[in-house]
């Protein structure tokens, strides 16, 4: 990777059709919706419903936002499966895409002791040519990197950074004091909540979901902070705090961000999962759309 990573990166939803099916012409137009924001594109993670899609499908999702971006933003993809060998093979079919970077979430199911974690981060660094970030959910897959982790796997010459969505400021300024002093290793924020706080506390960029219903108005965070307005800065985040408190209390986050995208009128089809909105719940997503974005 020859340029850092700043900035935006929206945790870009995977679009479907009637049916259920991958729709291409779908995820091009929220691309652009993306880029027209200045936000680069973190594809096939959690907002992006990895954990529903097949081999192909991951491929396909990522061809597409790599082709449109065409070069204009960063491209991150997540590969991480629940085995080495999986996320290998899945990792050096997405690097042949062009790729600027891949993220990997820690195996999930199965419990692991920090210096298995090691193990499998170093294998997977070791076989691709593509850099990498950690990628820290514990909530989701139950195992949690620490930061004295984070710091020994950092010095493996293709891991660049860590993606910590733990949630917690606790653990975000936890892994931004082991990455001190270690070069070409950056901190990545997960959380909407903590964006602003990242970027003043050294994060060179954040991976938002939100940004998916709001790309303006969380790039703003990072526009303003970049241009030294750090105060105009937290007033973008305190703009989208309501927003995100409002809409994240409905239901799994994820699910109720791309309802919202569908309520702005984007053709992004229903979440594969089984997560199901009432007419109750669905209208408070509207009202919420009302409110905050229309």
């Amino acid at each position: 990777m020859s340029q850092k990573i700043t900035g935006v990166l929206t945790a870009i939803v995977t679009c479907f059709d009637r049916e259920g099916a991958f729709n291409p012409a779908a995820q091009r137009e929220q691309v652009k919706r993306q880029l027209d924001a200045g936000n680069g594109i973190f594809c096939g993670g959690t907002n992006g419903e990895f954990f529903v899609l097949n081999e192909q499908e991951k491929v396909a999702v990522t061809e597409t936002c790599v082709d449109e971006v065409n070069g204009r933003a960063p491209v991150v993809a997540h590969i991480g499966e629940i085995s080495t060998r999986e996320t290998i093979r899945l990792g050096k079919q997405i690097a042949k895409l062009g790729v600027d970077a891949v993220s990997v979430i820690t195996p999930y199911f199965v419990p692991l002791k920090q210096d298995e974690l090691i193990y499998h981060y170093q294998t997977v660094a070791d076989a691709l040519e593509v850099p990498l970030f950690l990628y820290n959910i514990p909530a989701r897959t139950g195992n949690t990197l620490q930061p004295e982790t984070v710091r020994a796997l950092a010095s493996h010459p293709n891991i660049i950074g860590i993606k910590d969505s733990a949630g917690s400021y606790e653990s975000l300024s936890g892994f931004i004091k082991a990455a001190e002093g270690i070069e070409n290793f950056d901190v990545l924020n997960g959380p909407d909540s903590l964006i602003h706080q990242g970027f003043v506390d050294g994060c060179s960029a954040c991976i938002s979901g939100l940004a998916n219903a709001a790309p303006n108005e969380i790039n703003a965070i990072w526009a303003r902070f970049n241009a030294g307005d750090i105060e105009g800065s937290r007033a973008a985040q305190e703009n989208v705090t309501g927003l995100r408190t409002d809409l994240y209390s409905i239901g799994f986050s994820p699910a109720a961000v791309k309802k919202a995208v569908a309520l702005l009128g984007y053709d992004v089809g229903e979440s594969r999962y089984a997560v199901r909105f009432s007419a109750d719940e669905e209208q408070k997503i509207r009202q919420v759309v009302n409110q905050y974005l229309k």
